[in-house]
């Protein structure tokens, strides 16, 4: 599967050079990209486009792609007794999947979900796989972005090991402040594992600490 045409407004098709730009300079952060590797791209990569509120993936369902975000917002949530909690959040030029489902191609107990209109591409499962195999200097970049990722993991576990919720929020603003005001926050909230009611206390008393300075 290439690609999942999620709304009316996806096409299927692959990115122009222009639009696969921002992937190559997030890739090349990491490593080298070199040449072989953005034709590969450009012609197993695919642009979707998902509206707000619409699911790329569903507990019970396999990630069968892994997607970078170009445009908007998307969560990643788990259901525990009717209660959605938050276990991540990603913007523009991050990678998102149902990360273990992925890379073991099981089904997930996670859902992943759009919470602005998103402009996303997309790489096949199969198809990174065999660009690891076709181009060995690949796995570098994989290994790196891998470790990125494990660290941003360690910080969401910091996160909820932390009992006083002024360090929660006051971590969150260090590390996610571009996500302040473009998250509703009932997802930060829940991404923090703090109630909606205790946040508004703390953003309250966040705001009249700056205004005394």
């Amino acid at each position: 599967m290439k690609c999942v045409i999620l709304d009316q407004m996806s096409a299927k098709k692959h990115p122009t050079k222009e639009e696969l730009m921002s992937l190559l300079q997030m890739l090349n952060m990491f490593h080298p990209v070199g040449k072989g590797i953005e034709q590969y791209l450009l012609k197993n990569v695919y642009c979707c486009n998902i509206l707000k509120g619409k699911y790329l993936l569903r507990d019970g369902e396999i990630s069968h792609s892994l997607y970078f975000i170009q445009k908007g917002v998307l969560r990643g949530f788990i259901k525990e007794e009717n209660k959605e909690i938050t276990t991540w959040l990603a913007t523009e030029n991050e990678m998102a999947a149902g990360i273990r489902s992925f890379l073991l191609q099981a089904a997930t107990t996670e859902n992943i979900q759009a919470i602005e209109d998103c402009e996303l591409l997309t790489i096949d499962f199969s198809d990174l796989n065999k660009m690891y195999q076709k181009y060995p200097s690949f796995n570098i970049v994989g290994r790196k972005i891998t470790e990125y990722h494990y660290i941003q993991a360690e910080n969401r576990a910091y996160i909820t090991r932390l009992h006083d919720a002024e360090k929660k929020y006051a971590y969150f603003l260090e590390f996610y402040s571009h996500l302040a005001n473009r998250v509703q926050l009932t997802y930060v909230a829940s991404f923090l594992g703090i109630t909606i009611e205790t946040l508004s206390r703390v953003r309250a008393k966040t705001s009249t600490r700056k205004k005394l300075k």
